[in-house]
């Protein structure tokens, strides 16, 4: 295979990474779009085994070692896509992100110790970028991770004099970069992947849970242009296309999702260092509810002309999508007018509500993103919450400094009836109470979700 049809071949897989996000911008086409964007994959590392250089020699060196990482990467990397749940691809897709750019340093590294003394100014500078921004990637990812598993607190994570120890880490970065530019060697490459590292674990810590989805949006992006920038290296437009595109969309997708927060991303990175401290609210358990049964819920709904489901986290965690589904065309069956009001980050990443609902095959028209529904809810009769919390949580308007304030909210409030489906008072993602829990209106039904809403269904037919 000569130059031009190897570049013809990579121009083809680049116009099917381009349809590929194309098609993701629908949960019609998404399911095309993510075939389309495998097939690209799949013939770009192809091609590169057939790929001949000028001296007409099959670039096969190593042929075993890397033969044996693709198995090892299939034998871990499908398993964990086929087995993952529904509520742990969020942290899934931060720990592949986080793969990803790790894998764009190291290859950046081996390069440079490659080339040595003979690699070009832009090389070196193209080497560095891919370093401090790969490795800042993977561990901020690997925090990510850790934050939406659950394996650490979800709360920001501020220490004294913090914000000082993460501008002297950046600055130390930055210098290291310089360095490595002006007296090349290994010694300055190593401290600045190690400064850069650690920077990455700063830059992540104060971020509270409700904002840790951003920044996954946002070190996807910086994995995009770290392997852009190593195509640069390799000399692999392939890469530059592939990178450039990944770095495109999750900058637009990161600002899209600030601006749903309505929040600055400033803000959303560094807000803990500034905002004030709450004062602990009255134990939840100390306050009266009013919790009903599924019979209760069942007549609500029954006598309702519209009904709007909140789908959350906790719909997720029970796998109660298709029982909901159920209930909706029951609903339908009714009369009853049912729409699905979908917060943009509801769950743990954008589009974790609608991908969970088309898998029970919900109609794509009774999905109302937030600007849509809310205008709707002093006309609805009754707003049904599963498992969302913070995204309904009335403090994002009536408390400045807590973690979710100036966040756009679904004004459930505004419906006639709030019904919650809690496992119990545990407070959201975010960790603050809400306050809409203690409301006259709003009527909780404790317990899991797919089972509460297999007996409401169950009441419901027999009204």
């Amino acid at each position: 295979m000569n130059r031009t049809i190897y570049d013809l071949i990579g121009l083809s897989a680049g116009v099917m990474f381009i349809l590929a996000l194309k098609g993701l911008s629908h949960p019609r086409t998404a399911r095309r779009g993510n075939i389309l964007g495998a097939i690209g994959a799949t013939v770009a590392t192809v091609a590169v085994f057939f790929y001949a250089s000028e001296g007409n020699e099959l670039p096969l060196n190593n042929l075993g070692w890397i033969l044996s990482a693709i198995a090892f990467g299939v034998l871990v990397g499908v398993p964990a896509a086929r087995k993952v749940q529904m509520t742990a691809m969020p942290q899934l897709v931060a720990l592949f992100n986080g793969v990803g750019g790790g894998a764009a340093a190291l290859v950046a590294i081996v390069e440079y110790l490659k080339l040595g003394d003979s690699a070009s100014t832009g090389v070196v500078i193209a080497t560095v970028f891919t370093v401090l921004v790969g490795c800042v990637s993977f561990s901020g990812s690997i925090i990510t991770f850790l934050k939406l598993q659950e394996l650490m607190t979800t709360r920001p994570v501020v220490f004294p004099g913090g914000r000082f120890i993460i501008a002297a880490t950046l600055l130390g970065t930055v210098a290291s970069a310089v360095w490595v530019v002006i007296e090349l060697g290994t010694t300055p490459l190593l401290i600045l992947a190690a400064l850069s590292l650690l920077f990455g674990v700063l830059f992540v810590l104060p971020v509270g849970g409700a904002d840790v989805p951003i920044v996954i949006s946002l070190l996807n992006a910086f994995t995009g242009l770290t392997v852009a920038a190593g195509g640069y290296v390799l000399d692999a437009t392939l890469l530059i296309i592939a990178g450039t595109l990944v770095g495109a969309s999750g900058t637009i997708l990161t600002r899209l999702m600030a601006e749903a927060m309505g929040r600055s991303l400033f803000g959303t990175l560094f807000g803990a260092f500034t905002a004030k401290p709450q004062e602990a609210g009255a134990a939840s358990e100390t306050r009266p509810v009013k919790s009903g049964t599924p019979d209760d819920v069942a007549i609500l709904l029954n006598y309702a002309r519209r009904v709007v489901i909140v789908p959350g986290f906790g719909l997720a965690v029970a796998q109660a999508q298709h029982t909901v589904r159920e209930l909706a065309d029951l609903l339908t069956e009714k009369g009853v007018d049912v729409a699905y009001g979908i917060h943009p980050v509801a769950g743990r990443m954008p589009g974790h509500m609608n991908v969970l609902l088309a898998e029970a095959n919900v109609p794509y028209e009774q999905l109302s993103e937030m600007d849509e529904v809310n205008p709707t809810f002093p006309q609805t009769d009754v707003a049904l919450i599963i498992g969302a919390n913070d995204v309904v949580n009335p403090a994002a308007k009536t408390t400045p400094g807590c973690p979710i304030y100036g966040m756009p909210i679904l004004d459930v409030a505004q419906a006639g009836n709030v019904i919650f489906l809690k496992r119990s008072m545990r407070p959201g993602f975010a960790g603050i109470e809400n306050e809409l829990l203690f409301d006259p209106k709003t009527t909780l039904l404790f317990g899991d979700a797919k089972a509460s809403l297999t007996k409401v269904v169950g009441a419901l037919k027999a009204l």
